[in-house]
């Protein structure tokens, strides 16, 4: 947006510079052509025209290229906006499952608060700050639920919903026209 104001403003002052010079040149009648006065005025006068050329140049060439740039952000934000939205379907599936879960062992309000954070990473500490209980009761709320899922710790929590998790394989390592199982049966 700076480089617009100052586009016109120095594209014109350079086109006067040259204008001028011109001018100049023309007022002056040189009797001789090769002086180093013509030859400086002339120097100056193709100067000032062959930057403002360039600059001109250079500023449209910004502005296509700021334009391909917005079409390309917008087309990766289409793109990540729909990534998110199939990603908030499937965590919300998730979240379901889990919760259901939770229902299933029976936790707690307290409890259920307190795994869902321990699934997402946060340290006893962290999720004390965060809900306002000591850490103590945090650690209390978190062996409770652990003795109830049949657990033993955060690490195991977390396996319990993660463990069947599985990515797909990658697609490059596929056999053309051959189904996924078939596929990985032939590269053992």
């Amino acid at each position: 947006m700076e480089n617009r104001r100052i586009q016109l403003p120095l594209s014109l002052l350079l086109l006067a510079i040259a204008v001028g010079g011109t001018v100049d040149l023309v007022l002056d009648q040189p009797s001789d052509w090769f002086s180093f006065h013509t030859i400086y005025e002339v120097a100056l006068v193709l100067a000032a025209a062959g930057t403002a050329a360039w600059l001109w140049k250079q500023w449209r060439t910004a502005v296509e290229e700021g334009e391909r740039l917005r079409r390309t952000v917008s087309g990766h934000e289409a793109e990540r906006d729909a990534w998110r939205a199939r990603e908030e379907r499937a965590l919300a599936g998730f979240a379901k499952a889990v919760d259901d879960q939770f229902t299933g062992w029976r936790l707690t309000p307290s409890e259920r608060e307190i795994a869902l954070q321990l699934l997402k990473g946060k340290s006893h500490k962290e999720i004390a700050a965060q809900s306002g209980r000591s850490e103590r009761t945090v650690r209390q709320h978190a062996a409770s639920a652990y003795s109830k899922a049949g657990v033993d710790g955060r690490a195991e929590l977390g396996a319990f919903f993660l463990e069947g998790l599985t990515l797909p394989e990658n697609r490059e390592d596929r056999q053309p026209g051959v189904p996924e199982s078939d596929s990985t049966d032939r590269r053992r």
